[in-house]
Order: structure tokens, then sequence, then C-alpha cells
């Protein structure tokens, strides 16, 4: 039995449903009907909305960017005035999403999947990234010298708080844990964090 939605409401109801499918079952059985069928809602209802599968998982992950932003933004509130205490609040947030939301965290870097010339995608995952390196002093500057610097910059801390979260969401770093008498998990992903550079070193 079909539900009554609002215009609004139905988009909504849709995303939500292929978040379900994406956590529950993967991205393989993520399909158009599979989320017409758990929202409840004619098959026809998600082709209205996104057009295919690449508009619905463009549409599911740059609401994921925002969300993922929001997290950010909202570890960084707690944290002291000084860079190191703001990066590790920001991989924090980073890491806490990865594993709250492993569907949709790896969908969100899905290249292939993705219509990266998607407006909404766009600006969401580029609002997110621009937070790795919110602590430059020039970050409005628009010379080479300092554009390649703040590149540097930001692949740096993404490397290390993506590849931590992306190691961690796939077990492995459960895995190489049990091997450590005593070893704890928050206080590694701390101490992994604790890595994170206030600067990135002056490429010539």
């Amino acid at each position: 039995m079909t539900q009554p939605y609002h215009h609004g409401a139905l988009r909504a109801a849709l995303l939500a449903a292929a978040e379900a499918i994406l956590d529950r079952d993967g991205i393989g059985a993520l399909t158009l009907r599979a989320t017409a069928r758990e929202a409840g809602v004619s098959h026809a209802a998600p082709t209205h909305h996104f057009g295919d599968i690449t508009g619905l998982l463009t549409e599911l992950a740059a609401s994921g960017f925002i969300r993922f932003r929001a997290n950010l933004q909202a570890e960084l509130a707690t944290a002291g005035p000084e860079a190191q205490s703001r990066l590790v609040a920001l991989g924090r947030g980073y890491v806490a999403f990865a594993r709250a939301y492993p569907g949709l965290f790896q969908l969100m870097f899905r290249s292939e999947r993705l219509d990266w010339s998607s407006p909404a995608l766009s600006m969401a995952g580029e609002a997110a990234f621009a937070l790795l390196t919110e602590d430059e002093p020039d970050a409005g500057s628009q010379s080479a010298s300092h554009g390649f610097q703040t590149l540097v910059l930001a692949m740096t801390r993404w490397s290390l708080v993506h590849g931590l979260s992306t190691l961690l969401i796939d077990g492995r770093v459960g895995a190489l844990m049990d091997k450590v008498e005593g070893a704890d998990m928050e206080r590694l992903i701390e101490g992994v964090l604790s890595g994170l550079a206030p600067s990135a070193p002056r490429i010539s």
C-alpha cells in the first residue's frame, strides 16, 4: 500500500528509505524500485524526484556531506582555541561520522557512482572539505603558491583521517587490536589523531 506524502516530505522519505537500504543491505541492493518499496510509494516516485539511480545516489551523498559538515562543526564547538585541539576535534568528528554511518560514508566517496557536476553535491562536498583548512590565515588568497600549499595541507590531513576511518569501518583496526593485550580503541583513535599537524611542510 502506498503512503500519502506531501511533495517535499516524499523526497525526504525516499532519501531516508535509500539510506536504510544502504545501511542494511549495501549499495548493491540500492535501486529505484527497492527505494520505492522501502518507502511504501509507487515505483514511479523515485524516478520523478531523482531521474535515475545516479541522481538518487548523488542526492543521498549530498545530504550526507551536509550532515558530515554539521558533525565536524559540532566537534569544533567543543574544542579549545588552540590549532591542535581544533584539528583533533575535526578528526574526531570525521571518524565518528564514518563509524556511525559506514554505508553513507563509503557512498560519499564513491566517485564512479556519483554525479559531481551536481551543484548540490559539489557545494556540500567543498564546504565540508574546507573545514580541513579552516585555520589557514590566508584562506581567501588566490595566489597559485598559496593554493598549492593549502592543497598539500588539506590532503595531508585528509589522508590521515580518511585512512583511519576506512580502516576502522573495514574492521582492519579491530583485527590488529585483538593481537595487542590491553589495547583500547578510543585511546588508539586519539593517539592517531594527535598526529594531525597544524601546518604542512612548505613545498618550494
